[in-house]
This record gives C-alpha cells, sequence and structure tokens, in this order.
C-alpha cells in the first residue's frame, strides 16, 4: 500500500470513529481503489467474518448442492439427508481438482478427475484402485466442513476456526424482523451478476436513503421515498435504516399476522456484513450477497423473496420488473463513481444527516473497528 494512502486511511478511520453524524465525511479515495486495501478486507473481513452466501432454500432438498468461491477458496454448500446445510470444501483430497460446478441435486460428490466420491457429510466413500496403498487411512479422509449458520432464511459461512456464533451477535437486529418472519418468504427471483465497481461502494448505496428520491425517481421514489427515512442504531455486527413505504401508495396487506400496522408501512433496511444487504417488507422482501473479485469488481447475488402462498404470477412479474430497474439505474451510477474515483480532482466529501447518509458512516466504523488496528500495524 502506498505510503501517502496509508495515511489517509489511518487518519481517515480515526477521524470517523470520533465524530458525530452531522459532521462526517465520506472516506479517501484509495478506501475504494487502493489493491492493498483489499488484501486487508480479503483477509480480515472476508476471511474471519461470516458472510451470507445466498438463501437456505437454494438448497432446500437433500443433495441440492451450490458452488461458489470465497476469497481462494472453492467451496459447496450442500443440503444433507439429515436436513443441515454444510460449506464443505470443493477440492477433491486426492489431487485437488474440483468436485463440483454451479447448482444441481446429486446423492455423493463425484471427482470428475478419478471418481473419488464423498457423500453429503464430506465422508470419502469411494476411491477406486486404491485399497493397495499401504499409508492412506480412507476412513480418516474427508473434505473440510466450515462454519455454517442458517439465520432467518440466510445462509452464512465462515473461513475463521471456531468463530463465534452469529446468532448472538444479531439479537437486537433479530428484534426489529422478526414479525416479518423472512424464514418463511419464498425465493422467487434471483440473478448473479458482477458489477464493474467496489463492492463496498455497492454496500454504501443499498444502505443509504438520500438517493431513493433523486435517483430512481420513477421507480423507488414513489414507493420509499427519501423523505420517509430514518436511521436506528447500529451494533457490531449490522446497521441499517428504515424506509418508509409512501401512504399514497396502496399496499399489499400480504405479510405475516405478526406485523404491527407500522411494520406493515415499513421496509426496514440492513446489512450484515461483510457480504448482506436486504430490505424487508411486509409482502416481499429484497437481498444482495456481494463477494469482491477486485478492487472493481463485485460479484452480486439479488433475489426476491416473498411470504404466503397464491401469489399472481403477474405480480411477482412486476415486483421484479421494479427490482431491475431499481439495480440498473444504481450499477449505472456505481460504475460511474468508479471512474469518478480516478480522478486527480476527486476529494472527500460530507455525508448527509443520518437518517438520511448515517449508516455510511456506520458502515466505515464497522470497518474501522476490524481494520484500523491492523492499519496501524502496516509498514
Amino acid at each position: 500500500m502506498a505510503h501517502g494512502n496509508l495515511a489517509d486511511l489511518r487518519a481517515a478511520f480515526r477521524q470517523c470513529d470520533g465524530i458525530g453524524y452531522d459532521e462526517a465525511w465520506s472516506m479517501p479515495k484509495s478506501y475504494y481503489t487502493d489493491p492493498g486495501m483489499l488484501d486487508l478486507e480479503r483477509e480480515h473481513l472476508f476471511g474471519k467474518e461470516w458472510v451470507c452466501i445466498g438463501r437456505g432454500e437454494e438448497i432446500g432438498k437433500p443433495g441440492d448442492y451450490m458452488t461458489l468461491q470465497l476469497c481462494d477458496e472453492p467451496l459447496v454448500a450442500v443440503r444433507g439427508n439429515d436436513g443441515k446445510a454444510r460449506v464443505l470444501s470443493n477440492v477433491c483430497r486426492h489431487r485437488g481438482s474440483l468436485l463440483a460446478e454451479g447448482q444441481g441435486n446429486r446423492p455423493r460428490l463425484v471427482c470428475p478427475y478419478h471418481h473419488w466420491s464423498y457423500d453429503l457429510k464430506g465422508r470419502l466413500v469411494g476411491a477406486p484402485r486404491m485399497d493397495a496403498h499401504t499409508t492412506f487411512d480412507k476412513m480418516s479422509c474427508r473434505l473440510p466442513q466450515l462454519a455454517t449458520e442458517e439465520w432467518h432464511g440466510f445462509l452464512f459461512v465462515s473461513l475463521a476456526q471456531d468463530p463465534p456464533p452469529l446468532g448472538p451477535r444479531l439479537a437486537p437486529l433479530e428484534r426489529l424482523i422478526r414479525n416479518y418472519h423472512m424464514e418463511q418468504m419464498k425465493l422467487h427471483h434471483i440473478v448473479e451478476e458482477v458489477w464493474h465497481t467496489n463492492w463496498k461502494c455497492l454496500i454504501e448505496n443499498f444502505m443509504e436513503g438520500y438517493h431513493l428520491s433523486p435517483l430512481h425517481r420513477t421507480t423507488l421514489h414513489p414507493v420509499n421515498p427519501t423523505r420517509l427515512c430514518t436511521h436506528f442504531e447500529p451494533g457490531d455486527a449490522y446497521f441499517g435504516y428504515n424506509a418508509g413505504y409512501s401512504p399514497e401508495l396502496p399496499r399489499s396487506q400480504k405479510g405475516h399476522p405478526d406485523l404491527t400496522p407500522a411494520e406493515v408501512g415499513n421496509c426496514v433496511m440492513f446489512a450484515v456484513p461483510p457480504g448482506l444487504v436486504s430490505g424487508c417488507g411486509g409482502d416481499y422482501s429484497s437481498f444482495v450477497c456481494v463477494r469482491p473479485e477486485s478492487v472493481d469488481r463485485v460479484r452480486a447475488k439479488m433475489g426476491l423473496i416473498f411470504y404466503g402462498d397464491g401469489w399472481p404470477q403477474s405480480a411477482i412479474d412486476r415486483a421484479v420488473q421494479l427490482f431491475n430497474e431499481t439495480m440498473a439505474e444504481d450499477k449505472a451510477v456505481l460504475v460511474g463513481l468508479m471512474r469518478g474515483m480516478a480522478s486527480h480532482h476527486h476529494q472527500r466529501g460530507p455525508l448527509a444527516p443520518a437518517d438520511f447518509e448515517g449508516p455510511v458512516l456506520d458502515f466505515y466504523r464497522y470497518c474501522s473497528r476490524r481494520l484500523g488496528g491492523v492499519l496501524a500495524d502496516v509498514r
């Protein structure tokens, strides 16, 4: 990391920890553009924290699997015959071939190279012509299993050894969203794209309401206008804001009976960094799972989940169209934002009040808590 960038980032982290929402400024461009910063994020955030990789129902039935890469680790998420979700190394223990690609359903994971096979718990169950090997213990050979949790229907994994459980860290957030019962919502739309922007820009964009009315004038503004956004207190492992639904907009009454009238009229916008942002609504909710590929490339898995049965396809189609149009507007701006950050004239700017850009400062502080000490030790 360049010495000047290092000094700027250290100063910015110190500042964001010691100021209020009414005096906050954006981060220097090196926060988004320096490859050394991404290296630290991959090691200390995506390499140690709980990272959301999708919805549990993507591997809903025994034998269902989906593959992904987190940092440099090829992984496969599988649903066992016992109904439990597991995330395993997707690397054969023989000579390192990938076991699976994409998504599907199979009773075993079979290496395409030499047909070593593993059950859905990762235990080796087949190794052709290896019985004569005198120092190989087939019974003790298994795929490494990573820490895995399901939370409100979302599937999380951690590359860390014995990480603290995720659920207790999200207890205050759970109190805000539990009546929506996201764990009962069903996936009706999912797509994966690569956006040419920094992963933190995508998180920040999703998690601030300041742009809802200006950028999304004909899409989200009639639904969730900026004026109805209110910030809520962050926790160590989450942050967010409330995006009220416009009272002029006819609201669907679909949603769980536990919802209060105030909850029906509100969308809880929350982040569980580094990998999940979500808009939790009573009738349906949106989510984005992010994994950085470079300083200006992020893989985004975007989806919509709906509460209850009996949704007409036309209503689902309208929701998907609104979501896709909104995300396309965001994508265009964020791609341009990275071009702007390359300018010599780029400078830090003041953040809007807490109700509108407070979550951006919350995200800075989250990163500062986990990376500030690491930056202090970088030479």
